[in-house]
């Protein structure tokens, strides 16, 4: 774990388009950023979409069905081993969300320090107990769900006595920022007695993300994109490089005057003790 330091994730998620090329430019662009580690998403498409909807009309740069967008912005095992050796040459870890047990399953090769449980999946109690029994540390986001399916989650985890902890989320793409919530934070950290960190879907701006650093939360993970205007549902609803600088550098200010809650006189304030406090002599 990165000791006393928010956790800070570039979340690639699906905004690669399936192109290897733009998964290293945007995993260049947080390591440039100072990210401590990139995300992506794994699904396989059969098992998690059904037939009707995979076979419904949409139209995508790789054909006019649901099936052949969802495939062209999957990205395959052997695609995953490239981007394990470009993060180790690069010095960054990754990890995935995985969307179905086979996948869990499947990302098992590579050996990533975390997991991560999306909110979509937060009920899906079968996976949770696949993920959970590799007792990684996991981030679980918490978008969409009530206090008792964040419970029943928990529990598993509790039980499997796998590491974690929870993010407040909101679902939306992009998020409506008078829906933040942030005091949300407080309440998970208070009623499971974990850490929380926070997931944002916001559009360009960051100011949610610095405000949840200011309330504590423990990690912060934030969709990134070479382009807002790219082919993607998930662009609008991402930072471009210079507003990932922006907020890493803002929310690294933010730790250091936060400090560690420990009452200290500092050095520099003994001259001025010394000057103010001989009035008593």
């Amino acid at each position: 774990m990165f000791e006393n330091m928010i956790i800070i994730t570039a979340e690639i998620g699906i905004n690669h388009n399936g192109d290897l090329n733009i998964v290293k430019k945007l995993i260049d662009m947080a390591v440039d950023s100072g990210c401590n580690a990139v995300k992506f998403q794994k699904r396989t498409v059969e098992k998690v979409y059904s037939k009707s909807v995979l076979d419904s009309s949409r139209e995508s740069p790789w054909g006019t069905t649901t099936r052949e967008q969802k495939k062209g912005l999957e990205l395959s095992l052997s695609d995953f081993t490239i981007i394990d050796k470009y993060c180790k040459k690069k010095k960054i870890d990754w990890y995935v969300s995985c969307w179905d047990t086979q996948s869990q399953k499947d990302m098992r090769r590579f050996k990533t320090k975390f997991n991560k449980v999306a909110s979509a999946m937060l009920t899906h109690k079968k996976l949770l107990e696949i993920i959970s029994k590799e007792r990684k540390y996991t981030f679980i986001s918490t978008g969409m769900s009530t206090m008792s399916q964040i419970s029943d989650a928990v529990k598993i985890f509790r039980k499997n006595k796998c590491p974690f902890e929870l993010m407040h989320s909101h679902s939306s793409y992009p998020m409506n920022e008078n829906e933040a919530n942030l005091k949300v934070i407080e309440t998970l950290r208070k009623k499971f007695k974990c850490n929380v960190g926070y997931s944002g879907h916001e559009s360009s701006s960051y100011v949610v993300c610095l405000t949840a650093a200011t309330l504590g939360a423990t990690s912060i993970e934030r969709h990134i994109t070479l382009d807002r205007g790219m082919y993607g549902s998930d662009q609008a609803a991402s930072l471009e490089e210079a507003g990932l600088k922006r907020m890493i550098r803002d929310v690294r200010a933010v730790e250091k005057i936060l400090g560690d809650g420990k009452k200290r006189i500092w050095d520099s304030e003994i001259p001025v003790q010394k000057k103010l406090r001989d009035i008593f002599t």
